[in-house]
């Protein structure tokens, strides 16, 4: 399958060159120019195949044109070794816990299949070394890190804002050595993601490394993230609840949420999605005014959130067409203060047992508010409460458990590598690796 660029004027592009070049020559997303719709034989018996089955069917249709069908049900076995599972919260109020990864955190599912499907491509086409760099506000950097250790021939770089992520956050991609940098930027999110995409439109830092991206602008890293909408679809149905089922995914660069859009132009039977965010309300003001106006982001308390350009707005825009009509009959938003996030986090604690992480608590709170009667919602818990150790103790005045996996990483010591947020100084950097 061949794959555009959202600002079209760059050249089409096979599924290798997008995954490893990341970003298009015109500084536009690549976009599949097929999205193919599953057969109603596979949704009839949806919910009586297991998670590793589901994705397999539905990583075909995406990738099954350029990758061996053997090959590329391995790369999806190897990437889901952990359970995706629907907890029940409140009446008609699911939880997908999208934890149970090596790193805690939802974007264990994209990085670990994008640094599988690149090791294959770099392996067939016998490349010497790729160099990854991502920017994280938190858990992509983990994620992507640990994804990525140890690969032959893939050399990471990962950059994230000083002072701007949790400490267990920090030490899951500070701690780790051998093909991971963990770079720490004097600034914001968005400084960060700046100085990738510059590194990109850069031709004498590009001709001197081969670069690529596994931020959620890598086709490699967002499309993955479609399986497990149809695994919570799968869990709901078996349970008789997915006759009118809402999606509501807490939103900071907007690849998670454009990855279950996709899964609904598949057929999913998906009523609709909300789109939490927190302060950083720049698509919640598009919704409302049909203007899309970034900004800087603000730090908030659900710090993966905080992203005032979110990358994959530009996604949905070509998804819909443009049509601020289309995307509105299918998306809503919600918008939340951190002391609203607190008191949910709290309530949410204290009348049912069940602990949210920030970032859950926006999805939470935003279908608790917003489902209609008959329908069932599901929100996305993105990462384990303990990863925000102090925030949520602070808040629920109680000690956290941290599971052993994260009790690993905290035991390691950091490893980083400090620079400004100015372009000079980070191609200056990289020339000399």
């Amino acid at each position: 399958m061949k794959y555009y660029s959202t600002n079209r004027q760059a050249a089409d592009a096979s599924l290798e060159e997008a995954v490893v070049k990341g970003l298009a020559s015109d500084k536009g997303l690549f976009m599949p120019y097929e999205i193919k719709p599953l057969p109603a034989s596979f949704y009839d018996e949806i919910d009586r195949l297991s998670f590793q089955e589901i994705a397999c069917r539905v990583a075909g249709a995406f990738f099954g044109d350029d990758i061996p069908a053997d090959t590329l049900d391995q790369i999806v076995c190897d990437t889901l070794s952990f359970d995706v599972p629907a907890v029940k919260v409140k009446e008609n109020i699911y939880s997908l816990e999208l934890f149970h990864g090596p790193t805690l955190a939802f974007k264990d599912v994209g990085a670990r299949f994008m640094a599988r499907l690149l090791g294959y491509f770099i392996r067939k086409e016998g490349k010497k070394q790729v160099n990854v760099l991502v920017a994280t506000s938190g858990d992509t950097g983990s994620a992507v890190a640990n994804g990525f250790l140890g690969v032959d021939g893939i050399q990471v770089y990962v950059l994230y804002p000083k002072g701007k992520v949790s400490e267990i956050q920090e030490k899951q991609f500070t701690t780790l050595g051998q093909n991971i940098t963990a770079i720490e930027v004097d600034g914001t999110f968005d400084d960060c993601q700046a100085l990738v995409k510059n590194a990109f439109m850069d031709k004498e830092l590009n001709a001197h490394m081969q670069l690529t991206s596994a931020n959620s602008i890598n086709v490699a890293r967002f499309l993955p993230q479609a399986f497990y909408y149809f695994y919570a679809y799968a869990q709901l149905k078996k349970l008789g609840k997915a006759d009118n089922l809402v999606v509501c995914v807490p939103s900071g660069n907007f690849g998670n949420i454009t990855a279950g859009l996709f899964g609904k132009r598949m057929g999913l039977p998906v009523s609709r999605f909300i789109a939490a965010n927190n302060r950083n309300d720049i698509f919640y003001q598009y919704l409302k005014t049909g203007q899309y106006n970034p900004r800087p982001s603000v730090s908030t308390i659900a710090n993966a959130m905080d992203v005032g350009d979110p990358s994959n707005f530009a996604r949905i825009l070509d998804l819909y067409h443009g049509s601020h009509e289309a995307i509105c009959a299918e998306i809503s938003g919600a918008i939340y203060t951190d002391g609203q996030i607190r008191e949910t986090v709290r309530e949410v604690y204290d009348e049912t047992g069940y602990l949210l992480d920030p970032h859950g608590a926006c999805g939470y709170r935003a279908l608790s508010e917003g489902l209609k009667p008959g329908e069932t919602g599901v929100f996305l818990e993105t990462a384990h409460p303990a990863k925000f150790l102090q925030t949520v103790e602070d808040i629920i005045g109680a000690e956290v458990k941290i599971p052993e996996k994260l009790q690993a990483f905290m035991k390691g010591t950091k490893q980083s590598v400090q620079m400004g947020k100015d372009f000079v100084s980070f191609k200056t950097y990289l020339m000399e690796q």
